[in-house]
């Protein structure tokens, strides 16, 4: 695409600026080693198709093709979330919740991840930490919350005595990047939340802190926004027991805002408290 010849200033500076603008869109990693102009392959698929005459008026009026909603009743719909709670159900450890996780394809998610991020920290953690789904660092070392985002919130955790190697147990939703980090769609969060439902089940914390508004939402059932639920507590029910749930703003969010982290202190202080009663 590029002359890497040509030393001159400008022209360097130019692919630089085209280079980071890829990378803020989210375009950071290359499926083949050369590129491909899709323009020109739409160009010859529509060449391709014959040209129909128009067809006879029928007698009754068809009802239109629905070609993309029934890809996504099969991606992200009831038989997907049906499979994945069979899946769930059938899942007697951590272990062998992952290796189901692993071998679905009710997400298509997994097709574009290059790692399935499982989760990160001790599973005997009194506090669980869920997030909404894994970044590109994420993707690349295939554990949750390792990017500025994750050492954002190591430092949070260490500020309330906690530590993810020691006392802390962290996953998301969803457990495959969405291409150019975008946000899940509900098809997608529904197919995996039998997964992470399981996996609280399983992990039966006392305490679960929602990291953002979709975590929240998808967890708790709750349709206000994270600015009006942070600091709030609920109960979630893990199929055993009730226990606590802190509701509080997603570290990615705090590096965007950085005026919030005063708010996020103090959820993670009412954690602090929570955690010693």
């Amino acid at each position: 695409m590029f002359d890497t010849a040509d030393n001159d200033p400008a022209s360097r500076a130019a692919i630089a600026a085209l280079l980071d603008f890829y990378v803020e869109a989210g375009v950071d990693t290359a499926l083949d080693d050369l590129p491909v102009d899709r323009f020109r392959e739409s160009a010859e698929a529509r060449a391709a198709v014959p040209v129909r005459q128009p067809a006879a008026p029928a007698a009754e009026p068809r009802q239109p093709a629905a070609a993309p909603l029934q890809l996504m009743a099969v991606e992200g719909g009831d038989d997907a979330v049906r499979a994945a709670s069979d899946l769930a159900r059938g899942a007697d450890s951590l272990d062998a919740l992952r290796a189901a996780l692993a071998g679905f394809e009710g997400c298509a998610l997994k097709k574009t991840a290059k790692n399935l991020v499982f989760a990160d920290g001790t599973p005997q953690a009194r506090v669980m930490f869920v997030g909404e789904a894994p970044g590109r660092d994420e993707d690349l070392q295939g554990k949750p919350f390792v990017g500025r985002s994750g050492r954002l919130l190591d430092l949070m955790l260490k500020a309330v005595g906690l530590d993810r190697a020691a006392n802390a147990y962290i996953a998301n939703i969803v457990p495959w990047r969405p291409p150019g980090n975008r946000t899940p769609t509900p098809q997608e969060a529904a197919a995996c939340h039998p997964f992470i439902a399981r996996q609280i089940e399983l992990c039966d914390p006392d305490v679960l802190v929602c990291l953002g508004g979709p975590s929240v939402q998808a967890l708790l059932g709750v349709k206000d926004g994270i600015l009006r639920t942070r600091g709030r507590w609920f109960t979630y029910n893990t199929g055993k027991r009730d226990i606590r749930a802190l509701a509080t703003l997603h570290p990615a969010y705090l590096l965007r805002q950085p005026l919030q982290k005063r708010l996020a202190w103090r959820d993670f202080k009412a954690l602090r408290k929570a955690l010693a009663e």
